[in-house]
């Protein structure tokens, strides 16, 4: 669970990232100055640390040089060292070292290992960290023929229990009659630790500080800039959803004005251009409806007439017999002309209502192979039905559908080359479906996808039987639709068509899948 609320978390930072230019442009910039000041700060804690601990060393070192001139002068008094207390003479040379000290360090006077006789030196010191004195040190003291010092880091641990750095710092001393002792003087650079942690604090603050005002800035600057792209964004969204009256408010002279300015402008062409189509497509559409009806008047008289013409037919002369069965004919044809067009103004103008019912689509498919049960002994194609069963009834207008069904059979008949026509109907609890399937000529892709266009035809030249106007798929795309239905064509040269109608079962609801496949497998059908 944890690691699906991790995945939706992602998922909806990454969508937000992809959406929003202002959180890219505010990240990208925090990011980079991030990097940058930790660079810089990096640099600059590293440089002032450097600095800070070779000032301290340079001042340890000339501390731990006076020290050692001052215990030197104590032993350059002596005169002989075979008569002399050297203890005694150790201890001031201890004290004199701590005196010229700039700061009380821990002083160490310690004697050379290897020496004897009567008076031999003892080891002194004036601190706690003699034992950080270490052999590596004493040797390299030891071996030195100068009085150079010699220096080593090392960690210290104070009463308390913290442990802060130090520094060693060792020389030799020389004693009349060849004695040597050695003089270590130890340095606490707790303190300079504290200076440097305090300077690196103070850095890593004003870097956090100046990264937060950053990515403030950008976030204001890049308010200023993205909120009028944002509304011009918005403002073309309310002109693509038909706002055709909105606009960018237009503010100063700068680049962001003349946007504004500019698409003001594409904004008020365009709604002029599209006041204008629109108007004249209504005109259109008026023009359509008010010939279709019109025509309707002088159709029905020359109907008439034709009717009379067409029944006396066989007293007539044979050449006068063919011109009133081809009047007839093409009066029918006229009338059906005049019914889709009027029907696609319909569609035009938004001017259709649906009369909606509970209906079987089983036996609506009967019924519509019924109807041109006939057209298709004509033909020779055998009509079949396969309807597994199920939930076939919708709530949808039958007319319409029924319409539907007699132009996908009719075209199926006109082109079946006599080979039989299968209509497959099935369903599920969220949609049913019609297919026909026809294995007559078939179509080519390019004429696939201008099937449903208006009065367009796979082949004009073709006789058709069922005398068709080039309106009936597009009428029955619009029937489709009206229902929130799909109507879709499958077709393969030689191989036939099949068209596939699929509805919601109930009014409202929207498709997401067919019960049917496009085609349908239809080897156990042809079998």
């Amino acid at each position: 669970m944890r690691y699906l609320d991790w995945r939706g978390w992602l998922r909806t930072l990454a969508r937000l990232w992809r959406s929003s230019l202002q959180l890219r442009t505010v990240a990208i910039t925090v990011i980079l100055s991030s990097l940058t000041v930790a660079i810089i700060g990096g640099y600059m804690a590293f440089v002032v640390g450097n600095n800070l601990f070779d000032s301290r060393r340079q001042s340890v070192l000339e501390s731990s040089s006076r020290a050692t001139l001052a215990a030197q002068g104590r032993f350059d008094a002596v005169e002989d060292a075979t008569t002399v207390d050297l203890d005694s003479v150790t201890a001031l040379a201890l004290a004199a070292a701590n005196q010229a000290a700039s700061s009380p360090p821990t002083i160490a006077i310690l004697r050379t290992p290897g020496q004897g006789g009567a008076n031999t030196p003892v080891d002194r010191t004036s601190g706690d960290y003699a034992d950080r004195i270490t052999p590596e040190l004493r040797a390299q003291v030891a071996a030195s023929n100068d009085r150079r010092n010699y220096s080593q880091s090392v960690s210290l641990t104070r009463e308390d229990g913290t442990v802060v750095p130090g520094l060693v710092v060792g020389s030799q001393l020389t004693v009349p009659g060849q004695v040597q002792y050695e003089l270590y003087v130890v340095y606490d650079l707790g303190e300079t630790e504290a200076n440097l942690a305090f300077v690196q604090l103070t850095l890593m603050l004003g870097s956090l500080a100046l990264v937060v005002l950053i990515g403030a800035v950008t976030f204001i600057v890049v308010r200023l800039v993205v909120g009028p792209v944002r509304m011009a964004a918005e403002t073309s969204e309310r002109l693509a959803a038909g706002e055709l009256e909105v606009r960018i408010p237009e503010k100063g002279e700068d680049v962001i004005a003349t946007l504004a300015r500019s698409f003001n402008g594409m904004a008020e062409s365009l709604q002029q251009q599209i006041t204008r189509l629109a108007a004249l497509s209504q005109v259109q559409q008026r023009f359509v409806s008010d010939v279709s009806h019109e025509l309707r008047t002088p159709l029905t008289t020359i109907r008439l007439a034709g009717d009379v013409l067409y029944d006396q037919r066989k007293t007539f002369p044979p050449a006068t017999e063919r011109t009133a069965e081809l009047l007839h004919a093409q009066v029918e044809r006229f009338e059906i002309l005049l019914a889709d067009l009027l029907e696609m103004s319909r569609y035009d103008a938004g001017a259709v209502d649906m009369e909606v019912e509970p209906t079987s689509i089983v036996r609506l498919v009967e019924d519509a192979i019924e109807s041109v049960a006939t057209l298709s002994e004509s033909k020779g194609s055998e009509l079949r039905l396969v309807a597994p069963g199920g939930y076939f009834e919708a709530e949808l207008d039958s007319r319409r559908i029924r319409r539907i069904l007699q132009n996908l059979l009719g075209n199926a008949i006109d082109h079946g080359e006599g080979k039989p026509i299968v209509v497959y109907v099935d369903s599920d609890t969220d949609a049913v479906a019609i297919a026909v399937r026809d294995y007559g000529v078939g179509m080519t892709p390019a004429s696939v996808e201008r099937v449903f266009d208006r009065f367009w035809r796979a082949d004009p030249s073709r006789q058709r039987v069922t005398g068709g106007t080039g309106l009936g798929l597009a009428i029955s795309l619009e029937d489709a639709a009206l229902h929130g239905g799909w109507l879709e064509v499958w077709s393969a040269p030689g191989e036939g068509s099949c068209f596939r109608l699929t509805l919601p079962r109930r009014r409202g609801d929207t498709l997401t899948a067919s019960p049917l496949e496009l085609p349908p497998d239809d080897q156990p059908e042809l079998s």
